[in-house]
């Protein structure tokens, strides 16, 4: 079968899938924006969407952008119709409007959905902080107005896929119907407990399985992963235990999912600034976004990996760390509570409370061998429900074929 991917950042979500498409023999295509890096063996043609200066209303902007990018991949798949190729399904993402239009060029394709998210005003990635100022009822608005091209993808797609419960549950119950839930797996073979492992600091400190480190993973240290959670949460940790050692992965770029933080500043030195000189910033250590084998060898030295989220797509970053075996720590909502249960595969606290947090990461460093079973449990659970080559990958496969077929 012919089966074209469209993704401005292809593979993205779409690189274990794609291949073991084209290995059992499909002829596998896509379309993406010129940056995107490619796979090997996976003809791609490259859109280039015009800029689109915000208008007076800013709530149409998105829109506006996931239009002209909609345009901009037409484009390229009428020249690959043109060329002869007609694709029995056509796999994109609900995010980024270059769907739009696909049905507009092959109107007898079946088009399928990566259903990542679909937003709310109140309750999920807005309005779920009350600490924050992020704009009331207007941003509510704001909020609405951003789900236009979702809600337009949604309308003309014939199947969907989201990777956990709680991520379809967050689209209209219109749209529910058609979205099937699979996660996209990660491959557990390679990943596991190291008793070897190190980790490397920049200041030529170098951790171990012996040391008591403390791990925390978001990719732009903002409110949304919890960054001010956890800063409020250390100096209490680090005064109970002195020898803690806490690694903080994650970029400082003033980039973020959820609000921005105050004009001139990063989220992290607004923290950093209320918690003061109660932490002790030598045992803090700021890594930055690391290359996935220097984050996998942070997780092996954990002794107590702290996952917190607003309601939010589950990082991929949270799966990984039951594969590896990590005493988890993690909020009490609701993406995460599909993966960890309560005291059998890891420790789930309030997001807000941030000394039930540094009381848990407390618990964990004193007594790993009490951590030692939920551990072995959230490797299990990793295994059984998230492993690519054994459960996901196959499941993909399946889905896709059949809705090609259909």
């Amino acid at each position: 079968m012919d089966i074209l991917f469209v993704h401005n950042n292809f593979p993205a979500q779409f690189v274990h899938l794609a291949p073991a498409l084209r290995a059992r023999g499909h002829r596998v295509v896509a379309i993406a924006d010129k940056v995107a890096r490619g796979l090997p063996g996976v003809p791609m043609g490259k859109y280039e969407a015009k800029h689109v200066r915000p208008g007076e209303l800013r709530h149409t902007h998105r829109f506006q952008t996931h239009v002209e990018r909609g345009l901009a991949a037409a484009v390229v798949a009428r020249k690959l119709a043109a060329e002869g190729f007609r694709p029995d399904l056509i796999f994109g993402h609900v995010g980024w409007g270059e769907t739009l239009f696909m049905k507009d060029v092959w109107a007898d394709a079946r088009v399928a959905l990566y259903a990542e998210f679909y937003y709310a005003g109140r309750g999920l990635d807005v309005g779920f902080d009350p600490t924050l100022n992020e704009g009331g009822p207007e941003m509510e608005m704001l909020v609405r107005a951003r789900n236009a091209s979702f809600a337009l993808a949604m309308a003309q797609t014939d199947f969907a896929l989201a990777p956990t419960e709680f991520q379809r549950s967050v689209f209209p119950p219109c749209f529910r119907d058609r979205i099937v839930v699979q996660h996209d797996g990660v491959d557990c073979d390679a990943l596991g407990p190291r008793e070897d492992a190190s980790f490397a600091l920049t200041d030529g400190r170098v951790l171990t399985r012996a040391d008591e480190v403390v791990t925390y993973v978001n990719r732009h240290l903002e409110p949304m992963r919890g960054v001010h959670i956890f800063l409020r949460a250390l100096p209490k940790v680090l005064a109970a235990r002195p020898n803690a050692q806490v690694v903080m992965i994650g970029a400082d770029s003033g980039k973020q999912y959820g609000p921005s933080a105050p004009k001139g500043k990063t989220w992290k030195q607004v923290f950093l600034d209320e918690v003061g000189d109660a932490l002790d910033l030598s045992r803090v250590h700021f890594v930055g976004a690391l290359q996935r084998q220097r984050f996998l060898d942070a997780l092996a030295v954990s002794k107590a990996h702290v996952y917190l989220t607003f309601p939010f797509p589950l990082s991929w970053s949270l799966v990984d760390a039951m594969a590896m075996g990590c005493a988890i720590i993690a909020s009490n909502t609701p993406p995460v509570v599909e993966a960890i249960r309560q005291r059998e595969n890891g420790v789930l606290v309030d997001f807000f409370d941030h000394g039930a947090l540094a009381d848990a990461i407390v618990a964990a460093l004193a007594d790993p061998q009490a951590m030692a079973p939920l551990r072995v449990q959230a490797r299990r659970d990793a295994q059984a429900r998230y492993d690519l080559k054994t459960v996901c990958l196959p499941r993909l496969i399946d889905l896709t074929e059949s809705w090609a077929r259909a």
